[in-house]
């Protein structure tokens, strides 16, 4: 239990740091919108190539040692990242970092499949709160920390991710000593791929989980660059926004998961998402008074991918970790695509309305980008009530 939260608090300081660093990255390599999605792009690129051969690494080696590379490799692309100086370098060095995030989003899912058998909504949400508790305060940190002084000169982004990525090698020492309890290996015949791919309602929930977790991330990734280009507000202010929309999504996770195992899997997952995709969509349309929007987007996006795992938990218990791989590793495409599609969105709605002469073609672009992010939400939701509907006939209803 202490691998899995302190890998999630780990994993919510890697992935959400990255949002105070996006400008910087920019500034420091001049990229244009579009590189900067494709960047991203490739990002989810590294975690799905993580994702395909995890299930197998952890079935060679143990699950184990398979968390312990996952936190060696991202501790390495720290110190490639403080030394990079192009947009190569920078490119590969977050690729292996996501490369160690995917290894280790896939082996913390499955090890907290194989300890949390009651409670499963409740445990999986629970988890997942140190990955919100890290990315509440990931912001901050990060801002906060690439202005120090250190040797006469600003620690930067790059030392930033090299401090904070080094706090990847810390849970090696309880995996080392950690054991799984007695019951918690998987009995009887296990479920396939070819199985599973066969099955109409794996695909419905790759479907829910991908567009949720694209959005979540896209907040993640987009908020503090829109809230700076959009409104002019300063770095500090962007940051302190996301935190806020980290500190909603870290309570969501705290308070919201035993609902979920009251209410049912299927339909909590519906109705928090349809909440973040109006949330995130008001707050476009209102404009700058409405940013608060994007931070309350977080309550109901958060609860979607620890659901899912548990979800999956239930629905294939003698192969859990064959689903997981399954359903994370085809969201890890449906990443790669959302990701390059809001940076060319923003790039392209921009490019249309300078050859209108329009003054706020900049401000239009960022909108039309992020009222993506919101749509992607609600089409979680839209796919969940067809899952629902096909359960519901078959009286499997979860």
């Amino acid at each position: 239990m202490l691998v899995v939260f302190g890998g999630f608090l780990i994993f919510g300081f890697s992935e959400n740091i990255k949002g105070p660093a996006i400008p910087k990255m920019q500034n420091d390599f001049q990229l244009s919108e579009g590189q900067l999605g494709l960047l991203l792009a490739l990002n989810s690129l590294g975690y799905l190539v993580a994702c395909s051969f995890t299930s197998a690494l952890a079935n060679r080696i143990g699950i184990k040692w398979t968390g312990i590379a996952a936190f060696a490799s991202m501790a390495v692309s720290g110190v490639l990242m403080y030394q990079s100086t192009s947009y190569t370098s920078l490119s590969a060095s977050y690729f292996l970092m996501y490369i160690g995030n995917g290894m280790l989003e896939i082996g913390l899912a499955i090890m907290a499949a194989r300890i949390f058998i009651k409670n499963t909504g409740t445990m999986m949400n629970l988890a997942h709160f140190f990955y919100g508790l890290s990315s509440t305060v990931a912001p901050i940190f990060a801002a906060s920390m690439m202005g120090w002084q250190v040797f006469g000169g600003e620690l930067g982004w790059r030392g930033m991710y090299l401090i904070m990525l080094s706090f990847s090698l810390l849970p090696i020492i309880p995996s080392l000593i950690g054991k799984f309890p007695p019951g918690a290996q998987e009995t009887g015949e296990r479920i396939s791929y070819k199985e599973i791919s066969r099955d109409p309602i794996a695909w419905l929930i790759v479907t829910i989980l991908s567009f949720g977790v694209v959005s979540e991330l896209a907040i993640g990734s987009w908020l503090v660059n829109f809230l700076e280009k959009a409104y002019g507000w300063s770095i500090e202010d962007a940051s302190g926004m996301l935190s806020i929309f980290f500190l909603f999504f870290m309570l969501a996770r705290l308070v919201l998961g035993p609902i979920t195992d009251k209410i049912g899997y299927t339909v909590s997952i519906m109705i928090f998402a349809a909440f973040s995709g109006l949330c995130s969509l008001a707050g476009v349309l209102i404009g700058e008074a409405g940013a608060i929007l994007f931070a309350l987007a977080g309550i109901g996006i958060a609860p979607i991918y620890p659901t899912i795992m548990a979800l999956l938990a239930k629905r294939y218990p003698k192969g859990t970790d064959t689903a997981i791989t399954f359903t994370v590793t085809l969201m890890g495409i449906a990443s790669v695509i959302g990701n390059v599609l809001i940076g060319f969105i923003i790039e392209g709605v921009n490019k249309l309305f300078a050859k209108q002469g329009a003054a706020e073609g900049p401000i239009i672009g960022l909108q039309a980008g992020y009222a993506f992010i919101g749509l992607l939400a609600l089409l979680s939701s839209a796919c969940c009530f067809v899952m629902y509907m096909k359960l519901r006939a078959r009286n499997e209803v979860l």
